[in-house]
């Protein structure tokens, strides 16, 4: 099964073809972070009006590189939450006009069941029951999942997403956006016990990222001696490189010490044989580094690779691929509609 998969929830507009959920034939992104970088965070009508620009030439060149025409293909996929309106709205219509010209099946994806199964594009099979870790820049999950298009979520965050959190600690620390990739980088130089930051007690498997991210802001202004009104803009310009390099290397630890402790937790819980990794997040190499270490005498740990982690074509025809074995139905394109929040996979 041959399957067309479209994305555009957020900065990245997307295509890719998928051959039986694993097998990668075409995969194109064309991301906006060089647009957006000079923001410090995603502008959505910005974002929108890029997808516009990008999305008929993404799909054509999905269908080029995987040396097929639109006859070949046996679905078309597509993000439809969540995600921003107005990208969202450029993804599906594309979709569902092809969908409907062509007259090929179509099936709307959820964006983090999409992000999920980019664990599967690497040939991988996890075993099941598994537990996934969704961690991006507007999610921090955990999903139980007993069997394939089953998802339950038994923990997830109360406040700020971690991907979040990696965003706002990098504009205090003047780092470039996005923030996950500039923190690793920086923490590389750094002492991650110079800082001894709070490990929020939350109850049950939730997770709490808004404090985590003052306490950074009241650490940076203790150690410049200044007071808590002093702007968070203000802060950067007065850090030295080393200290710049201690506070991101002590909160990328603190960050993965709260997802660490909460999936070994529900490891107890939930009967599990694999651990996954999902979103942007994923990507984080010394997560990825202490993830395997915390699990590597008890469970089998999945992650995707790098360029799978964040948002991109192939992981939405994976998703829709295994959902439609599981026995989904197909969706009549004239009757979709997007939401830009859904807790429903």
């Amino acid at each position: 099964m041959r399957i067309l998969g479209i994305e555009s929830s957020c900065d990245e507009t997307a295509a890719a073809i998928v051959e039986n959920g694993s097998n990668i034939l075409s995969n194109v992104v064309v991301s906006q972070i060089d647009i957006h970088s000079a923001y410090g965070g995603v502008i959505p009508e910005i974002a929108a009006r890029s997808h516009i620009e990008a999305i008929n030439p993404v799909i054509n060149q999905a269908l080029s590189d995987a040396g097929l025409t639109i006859k070949d293909v046996d679905v078309i996929a597509v993000t439809h939450t969540p995600g921003l309106v107005g990208s969202l709205l450029v993804g599906t219509l594309a979709a569902r006009t092809i969908a409907i010209i062509n007259n090929i099946p179509f099936y709307p994806t959820h964006h983090l069941k999409s992000h999920i199964y980019a664990n599967w594009l690497s040939g991988h099979q996890p075993e099941f029951p598994l537990l996934a870790a969704v961690v991006s820049g507007g999610h921090t999950q955990i999903i139980y999942m007993e069997r394939h298009d089953h998802f339950e979520i038994i923990g997830t965050t109360r406040d700020d997403a971690i991907g979040e959190c990696f965003d706002k600690v990098a504009k205090i620390l003047g780092l470039p956006y996005p923030g996950g990739p500039a923190i690793a980088k920086a923490a590389k130089n750094g002492d991650a016990q110079k800082y001894k930051l709070p490990i929020p007690q939350v109850s049950d498997l939730d997770f709490s990222f808004s404090g985590l991210k003052t306490a950074v802001l009241r650490a940076v202004q203790k150690e410049l001696d200044l007071p808590i009104t002093t702007p968070s803009h203000e802060l950067a310009t007065k850090l030295n490189e080393q200290q710049i390099a201690d506070f991101a290397a002590s909160f990328q630890y603190t960050a993965i010490k709260i997802l660490i402790q909460k999936l070994q937790k529900a490891s107890t819980i939930h009967p599990a044989k694999s651990i996954l990794l999902a979103g942007g997040v994923s990507a984080n190499q010394l997560l990825r580094d202490e993830l395997t270490k915390a699990f590597a005498k008890t469970r089998q740990v999945y992650f995707p690779e790098p360029k799978f982690s964040t948002d991109n074509g192939a992981m939405v025809a994976s998703a829709a691929y295994y959902s439609i074995q599981a026995g989904d139905k197909f969706t009549d394109p004239y009757s979709l509609d997007i939401s830009p929040r859904s807790a429903i996979y």
